[in-house]
């Protein structure tokens, strides 16, 4: 890759949630002792480049693939996420999955609609208590 498509990555993933860099590989399989990205020493050959992101993984396995699709001097070979080695297919469904916001929303809507089920039903429940005391009173009165 040239310089300019190296900046162009970097500006990319340049909001201080991500860091992209391009190590040796003896330093790579050094930094990663004893460390979850140790699984994956046995694929640094030559010199890699390494995507790091502080916040969501999803995200950044986005940012990545979707600039590798601009660029085809970009291979993704392989990742670390969470500990777990994952495969270029692998990453691609990973891409797939909504950002952690978007998640965390559907989880707190799943939360949600069986207590708004119970509240209705509570207060309808309570709504044909009082209709009935009210027809009640008419009749008596009448």
């Amino acid at each position: 890759m040239t310089v300019a498509e190296l900046s162009e990555i970097r500006r990319l993933l340049k909001d201080g949630k991500f860091e992209y860099k391009i190590v040796k590989n003896t330093l790579a399989k050094i930094a990663a002792l004893q460390t979850p990205v140790s699984i994956a020493k046995e694929s640094f050959k030559g010199p890699i480049g390494i995507a790091i992101g502080y916040e969501d993984p999803v995200l950044t396995v986005k940012k990545i693939l979707e600039y590798s699709k601009k660029n085809e001097k970009l291979k993704v070979s392989i990742g670390v996420i969470e500990g777990i080695l994952c495969q270029s297919d692998d990453l691609k469904a990973v891409a797939e999955i909504p950002p952690r916001a978007v998640l965390l929303s559907i989880l707190a809507g799943g939360l949600e609609a069986p207590l708004n089920k119970l509240a209705g039903a509570l207060n309808a429940t309570l709504s044909k208590f009082i209709f009935v005391i009210t027809a009640l009173k008419n009749k008596r009165e009448a």
